[in-house]
Formats: C-alpha cells, structure tokens, sequence
C-alpha cells in the first residue's frame, strides 16, 4: 500500500511543478500576440498583391474589358475562342519547344559543370562563385549584350557561315535558338548549385569502393552517382520546365517577339494584348488557361519523376 502511495505523489505535480506549468502557458499565450503580429501582415500583404489580383483578373475573363470604358459579361466565350485562335495556338507551341529544349540543354550542361566544381581541382571555390555569376545578372542587360553579340559580332566573326553572317536574329527559322541560347547561360547558374549541393551528400565512400571493384566512370555515374542525385534532377527539371515556359525576358531583349510573331511566347502575347492591345478580358483567359497548363504539367513531372525515383 505504502508503494502505491508513493507512485501516485510521484505522478501528482507538486507545488513547484504546478508554477512551472502555469508559467508555461502564461509565456505561450503572451507569445500568441506576437505570433499574429509577425504572421497577419504577410497574410494581408499577399492576399492583397496576389490572391485578390488573380479572383479580379479570373472575373474579368468572363468579360468583354478592353482595359478601358465599359464591359460586359459574355460568359466563356473568350475561353472558346482561345482555342480558334492561330495565334495563340502558334504562341503556345513555341513556348513548349523553347520550354523542352531548353530544359534538356541546362539539365544535361548544369550536370556535367557541376560535377567537374564537385572535383577536386585547383580554385575550386572561386570557379563555383564564377560560374554562378550569371544569376545575380539583370536578364535584360545581359539581353542587350547577347544582342549585340548576335546582330553585330558574330556576322563578322563568322561570315563564312550564312547562318550568322545574316543575323541569326532576323532569321524566322532559327531565331529562337539565340533565345535558347540566352536563356540557358542564366539558368545553368541556379541549375549547378542544386546538383553541387546533391553530389555534396554522396559519400566518397561509395566510388572509392567502385574503383576497387572496376567499375569505370560511367558505370559509376549511372549506378551511384544519378540515382542518388534523382531527387535533385526532379526538382531542377520541375523548375527549369515552370521557367521556361513563362519566358518573357529573353525574348524581350533579343527579338520582341520577331521577326514576325515566330519568336512570340504566351507571356509575351497575354503581356502585349493584354496592356496594349485592347483584349485585357481575353488575354486574362489566356493567362487563366495558361496557369492551368503549367499546373498540370508541372503535378505530371512530379507524378512521373517521383515515380522514377521510387523505382531507382
């Protein structure tokens, strides 16, 4: 009996142990305040600059808002001539090959820079910091500097080739490539210090012992080194499709959009229609679909690339 009494003042909080607690949640709930002061303006702030814009602008695609003067609504008829609408559909299957291109091209050279920063060679703190320069870069003064490049430079440099002897820019075939071209150089920086900080959390351990067995460099690359980086190949190839698609800066810089409309992404065309053509209602939708699209492509990479890295 005298056992049980004991367990049982050993469980019961004394004196002390009841001040502690009523300290505790006097502590918690004066913390609450301040935790609502730090978090509610951010709340606001973004429901402000995002989340009312995008319910104003879903609203006003149902409209016929020129961006000016009166409107009315006309339901989803401005939903329905999106999909009539060559233009639109031009502007939508460049931004996809521009997308898919570019995304193969900075995924594969990113991969492969990265993995010759993670070596050992000599500076090799200092080449990382060189190779990430490109990011901290406004995009579109180092457009104008690719343009000059494209239209001036290189016609002289290389005049023996018609390709770039005419400005590549000008030509309605092969112009996008600059933009590639562009817009790869910037992205490949971001692109590199994900993969570093992936082949960081290999252990050397493991192609140590790979070398003991034979396995070459490539063999050691698709067994060790990919797979066990898979999780940061996705979330470079989600990110780098997502960016791609919304290109705008680039293309901006190098060609606006030219020659013609050959070089015309859909952020480009919702940005002209939009604020300077008068279709403020249907390029809205455009948009709405837009962000429909890259949703969807984007929860199919990670569906797709989560899959692969489970099966790995």
């Amino acid at each position: 009996m005298s056992t049980l009494t004991s367990a049982v003042r050993a469980t019961t909080p004394g004196p002390e142990g009841t001040k502690r607690a009523r300290r505790v949640r006097t502590a918690s709930s004066r913390a609450l305040p301040a935790y609502y002061w730090m978090v509610w303006p951010a709340v606001i702030a973004f429901a402000a600059f995002h989340t009312i814009p995008v319910i104003v602008g879903i609203f006003f695609s149902f409209t016929n808002y020129a961006g000016y003067g009166d409107w009315n609504f006309v339901g989803i008829s401005n939903y329905l001539n999106l999909f009539k609408d060559d233009r639109v559909l031009k502007a939508y299957g460049f931004s996809f090959l521009f997308a898919i291109v570019a995304t193969i091209l900075t995924n594969v050279i990113s991969l492969s820079i990265a993995m010759g920063l993670n070596a050992k060679i000599r500076a090799r703190n200092f080449w990382r910091g060189v190779y990430f320069v490109p990011y901290v870069l406004a995009i579109l003064v180092i457009g104008y500097v690719f343009q000059f490049l494209f239209s001036n430079s290189l016609p002289k440099i290389l005049s023996g080739i018609p390709l770039f002897r005419d400005n590549i820019l000008t030509n309605p075939d092969w112009a996008w490539t600059a933009i590639v071209a562009l817009a790869v150089w910037q992205a490949c920086a971001f692109s590199i210090v994900i993969y570093l900080s992936g082949l960081q959390t290999i252990p050397s351990e493991l192609y140590e012992a790979a070398s003991l067995d034979g396995a070459s460099s490539w063999r050691q690359f698709g067994s060790i080194t990919f797979p066990l980086i898979s999780a940061f190949f996705t979330i470079n190839v989600v990110l780098s499709l997502k960016g791609f698609l919304q290109v705008f800066d680039p293309i901006v810089a190098l060609t606006n959009g030219g020659p013609g409309t050959s070089t015309e992404s859909v952020t480009l065309l919702v940005f002209r229609g939009g604020f300077s053509g008068g279709e403020f209602a249907y390029q809205t939708a455009n948009a709405v679909i837009f962000f429909i699209v890259i949703t969807i492509v984007s929860l199919l990479q990670f569906r797709v690339l989560q899959r692969r890295e489970a099966d790995i």
